[in-house]
């Protein structure tokens, strides 16, 4: 069996689909956010503060003033 996926103009969906159906084609509904734990999942992502990346800001001007051994 193969997959396809197809892109139908709103207001052809419903006559291409019931096409499909009645020469046997699956379709398959696509899969539904669940909104709560997207929410969840971003509420739990951290924070930087301006002092957590001056650490990186003052190691990066570190690292640009190495100079490469002659």
């Amino acid at each position: 069996m193969e997959t396809l996926i197809i892109k139908i103009p709103e207001k052809k969906s419903t006559l291409v689909k019931q096409m499909l159906k009645d020469m046997g084609v699956t379709i398959q509904q696509t899969a539904k956010i669940n909104l709560s734990g997207y929410k969840q999942k971003i509420a739990k992502v951290s924070t930087w503060t301006d002092d957590d990346l001056k650490a990186f800001e003052e190691s990066k001007k570190a690292f640009e003033n190495l100079k490469p051994q002659q």
